[in-house]
């Protein structure tokens, strides 16, 4: 039975499926420059954007009806 080949996201270098620890990329560092792309916003899921003004109200343990303490 033949190896599964992928190419790394980030590289686009063919690796093994099965052998590969840090699939589907081909090494940590190809991981978290991936990573890092998604922290910075370089990659995000389409959709629509949520302005601060249009976001729910915070309803935490210390937060009341009235807005008050």
């Amino acid at each position: 039975m033949c190896a599964t080949q992928v190419k790394c996201p980030t590289c686009r270098r063919e690796i093994d499926w099965s052998d590969s620890p840090f699939r589907p990329f081909c090494s940590e560092r190809c991981r978290l420059i991936d990573l890092g792309a998604w922290l910075t916003e370089q990659r995000a899921i389409p959709g629509e954007s949520v302005s601060k003004e249009t976001e729910a109200p915070h309803d935490g343990p210390d937060s009341s009806p009235n807005g008050e303490r």
